[in-house]
């Protein structure tokens, strides 16, 4: 699951982005609104965790300008201020959940998990072939065996069965598993693929994971 976190405070925004990481979710960051907003108008996210009070923009007016374009991307507000005002505005402007700080990343965690259920619960499962993909547990199987799949290979999974037979390319791949801004390199994308595959023949899978040279990959089911 892709999030963005718009926090100034960089300090926070290190550390939260250590501790969603450790929680299995991709993470792109940045500091002020004028990013945050450029981001959510240019990328995916499953869910964002944006502050209120930040240069160049604030989060209310970021807010405000992604639901006028009909971006209904689930948005967390965080921020200092702790005023039901400030809140009622928020949430009235679009906002889905409200956190104030100092919080607990417990916390934090329960309210991303709650945002982001209702989606994950109607579409918990991703068939394709004698393979299934569960979105909730990270479970890969077939009806000879299963493996929980770490949390990058989770992502490029469901990538490729969420569009079967259609060319990903490896710029795509980087970009929504490793982030926008990721020093990863190409190669890092062929190791987890190479990772999948072997996990695929060992499920007895009737799908392949198929590279195209100089083009990216694609899900197809074995002739």
């Amino acid at each position: 699951m892709r999030l963005l976190l718009a926090e100034d405070e960089r300090s926070l925004s290190r550390a939260l982005v250590k501790i969603l990481e450790k929680n299995n979710y991709t993470v792109d960051a940045v500091y002020n609104g004028e990013d945050a907003l450029y981001y959510m108008q240019t990328q995916q996210y499953d869910a964002v965790i944006l502050d209120i009070m930040m240069p160049k923009l604030d989060g209310i007016s970021v807010l405000k300008s992604v639901r006028a374009e009909k971006n209904l991307t689930p948005i967390l507000l965080l921020t200092a201020k702790s005023e039901i005002d400030d809140k009622v505005t928020g949430l009235d402007s679009g906002a889905n959940d409200y956190l104030t700080k100092p919080f607990d990343t417990k916390e934090l965690l329960a309210r991303i998990r709650v945002m982001t259920r209702t989606q994950a619960a109607a579409d918990s499962t991703i068939t394709f072939g004698n393979v299934t993909l569960n979105r909730l547990t990270y479970e890969l199987k077939t009806p000879a065996a299963s493996f929980r799949l770490a949390n990058k290979e989770y992502q490029i999974m469901e990538l490729l069965m969420s569009a079967p037979y259609n060319l990903i390319s490896t710029e795509k791949l980087l970009e929504r598993v490793w982030g926008f801004d990721s020093d990863a390199e190409v190669n890092v994308v062929w190791v987890y693929i190479s990772y999948l595959r072997k996990k695929l023949s060992t499920l007895n899978a009737n799908i392949q994971i198929k590279a195209y040279r100089n083009s990216g990959y694609a899900l197809e089911e074995m002739k």
